[in-house]
């Protein structure tokens, strides 16, 4: 390679390197001007404390411990309403519906995903609502502590769970575990039943996907049959048999069926 080339990159590679540390320099910039005007103008800035300086009692340190836990809780969240409700079997479930049909984009993300977290409210409702009855309010009320909150609150919870976990999935992950014949379902840790949880739903939702793609592919078999008994091989399947699914879907009433076969499924499983 000739030292021109060499000396080409070279400089190219620098000035990526300068237009990167300007756009860094630039996100930064208002920041440190936010602190410049601060200090210039005596304002203190806003700080955040849990009030654990220079304490000596217990009592507060273990209370900023517990606000410390619920902020930790409160990131994770979204993966909490995935992994301990119905949210995992709803969204496979329109995930399959979708490309059962073929519609590639519509509906669209948003609207999938809304829709199955309201459908996730709507069937949590009565685990949430035992769970506040039993645990939160007395809570609240200062009738218990919180360690016995936070127990009372797993109650339904699990029980939840354990309607819609199968015993395989259950045993699968308590050998792991090392827990051998445990003797009730308290003999279960939580950290046991979630993944054991989450394949029985999967499971399920992959049943239910099953079942949808059956009558969409006939379609798709009996248009492709025709197409190429006319010779048309040219023109692809997919193109007239989607007005058709479409068509099906919409005679059948299908989100009613859907949604009310979802729902169904786990009012069974209890």
């Amino acid at each position: 390679m000739s030292e021109q080339g060499i000396t080409y990159r070279s400089g190219r590679r620098h000035r990526k390197g300068g237009r990167r540390f300007l756009r860094f320099s630039a996100a930064l910039a208002p920041v440190f001007l936010l602190l410049a005007a601060g200090n210039a103008a005596g304002v203190t800035l806003p700080t955040v404390s849990f009030g654990l300086e220079n304490s000596d009692s217990p009592d507060k340190v273990a209370t900023g411990l517990v606000i410390v836990a619920l902020l930790t809780i409160l990131s994770i969240a979204p993966s909490i309403l995935l992994m301990m409700t119905s949210f995992t079997r709803i969204i496979v479930v329109f995930g399959f519906l979708r490309q059962a049909v073929g519609t590639q984009q519509a509906p669209p993300n948003q609207i999938l995903i809304g829709l199955a977290l309201f459908l996730t409210f709507f069937i949590m409702a009565p685990v949430w609502r035992q769970a506040d009855k039993t645990a939160i309010e007395p809570y609240l009320n200062e009738e218990i502590s919180f360690k016995e909150a936070m127990e009372r609150v797993q109650v339904p919870v699990r029980e939840f769970m354990f309607r819609q976990t199968r015993e395989a999935d259950l045993a699968l992950f308590a050998g792991m575990a090392r827990i051998e014949n445990p003797e009730d379902r308290d003999a279960i840790p939580t950290m046991v039943l979630i993944p054991s949880f989450m394949i029985s739903e999967l499971k399920t939702a992959f049943q239910i996907g099953f079942i949808l793609f059956i009558p969409f592919l006939i379609i798709d078999m009996v248009v492709s049959s025709v197409l190429l008994s006319m010779g048309m091989m040219m023109l692809p399947p997919v193109m007239i048999s989607l007005p058709f699914k479409l068509l099906l879907f919409v005679l059948v009433d299908g989100w009613n069926i859907l949604t009310g076969s979802i729902v169904k499924s786990f009012v069974a499983g209890g």
